[in-house]
């Protein structure tokens, strides 16, 4: 009985050929490499579709590229981390690069196992989002792997930094409360944890903004601050402590809209409605802060711009850029149902 013989895989060499280019211009466009033409990557492409080309992870790993991008995520559940990767797989896409995603946290040494995993894996870049290692462990990795940090305001000559104008943003959601007429603005923030210095730490500049605004308000009397974590967890013990206070809040500023979602639930279990007993304001304008039935004041910060240029970096450094790049996204408000001046259930402004 005759055996079927196995097709033969089809190779870079074969699509050079049925492109009519070089085996090095093939290479250029399967890496995404810089000098490029349109029309040669338009032509590249066209033969590796007709033939079904498919490059092997194996060869690609030998050659030094895998063709992957590690993400560090420190929780799964924030739901603004999916417009950051929806942002980074927009970048990617048209390229033969592919994310793999894993969990940092809790804790510094489940995020080191982590970071450790995707270097054992030789992913050829890693993006960290808002990680809690030190700077130092975070430049030895940087030597090792091209790698951008999501979240941190740090300078570094060996990372890329992608950050939010945290500052602006807790600025624009604590003036948008004293506006409205609100004096006892509360603020729910996210426990220090980590290596990471105050002054980086996005959560720490939220909260310390929240603090000068209401000072330059002249509330300083007026600051009750819970720390609990940016979760709705987080959220929902910092609001039941803090609508423990006599008197309570009439506005409570949560530093991310999963702490919000929290305080929401711890709101709505006390009785009180938003906004005409509390009004709520969160900060990341996810999806769910639109929704018609939460309606969250939020701050936007435009994740899936940061995710892009996140992978923009990824790429370019790949490709060999050792210069530094530190980029700042401008954060708007978005006002929303959330937030209207003191209600008759709560104290007006004094």
């Amino acid at each position: 009985m005759a055996t079927r013989e196995r097709p033969r895989r089809v190779t870079i060499a074969d699509v050079a050929r049925h492109a009519g280019v070089s085996t090095t211009a093939v290479s250029k466009v399967l890496r995404s490499a810089y000098g490029v033409s349109p029309a040669m990557r338009d032509r590249v492409k066209a033969a590796i579709e007709e033939l079904g080309y498919r490059p092997h992870a194996a060869a690609r790993a030998m050659r030094g590229r895998t063709f992957t991008i590690g993400v560090l995520l420190p929780d799964l559940r924030n739901p603004f981390f999916p417009d950051i990767l929806d942002g980074l797989n927009e970048r990617l896409a048209g390229t033969d690069y592919q994310a793999i995603m894993v969990q940092g946290g809790p804790g510094t040494e489940a995020e080191a196992r982590a970071i450790e995993a995707l270097v054992d894996r030789q992913v050829d870049g890693i993006l960290m989002i808002a990680p809690e290692l030190g700077r130092a462990r975070l430049e030895e990795v940087a030597a090792q792997v091209p790698t951008v940090v999501l979240g941190l305001h740090e300078r570094s000559a060996v990372y890329d930094a992608v950050h939010d104008d945290d500052e602006l943003g807790a600025e624009l959601v604590v003036r948008h409360l004293i506006g409205l007429g609100h004096r006892r603005i509360a603020h729910i923030g996210h426990l220090p944890g980590g290596r990471v210095r105050a002054s980086a730490a996005l959560h720490a500049i939220r909260a310390a903004t929240y603090e000068r605004v209401m000072r330059e308000h002249g509330l300083e009397g007026e600051i009750p601050v819970a720390l609990t974590s940016y979760s709705e967890e987080g959220g929902y013990e910092g609001a039941r402590r803090l609508l423990a206070r006599s008197p309570r809040p009439t506005a409570i500023f949560a530093g991310a809209d999963s702490a919000a979602l929290g305080a929401l639930r711890a709101l709505h279990e006390a009785g009180l409605s938003v906004p005409a007993d509390v009004s709520l304001a969160g900060y990341d304008n996810t999806r769910l802060a639109a929704l018609s039935s939460i309606s969250l004041t939020s701050v936007d910060q435009d994740g899936e711009e940061m995710g892009r240029t996140a992978g923009r970096l990824l790429l370019e450094r790949i490709e060999g850029r050792g210069s530094s790049v530190r980029f700042s996204v401008t954060p708007t408000l978005v006002p929303r149902r959330s937030t209207a001046p003191p209600g008759s259930s709560g104290e007006r402004a004094r």
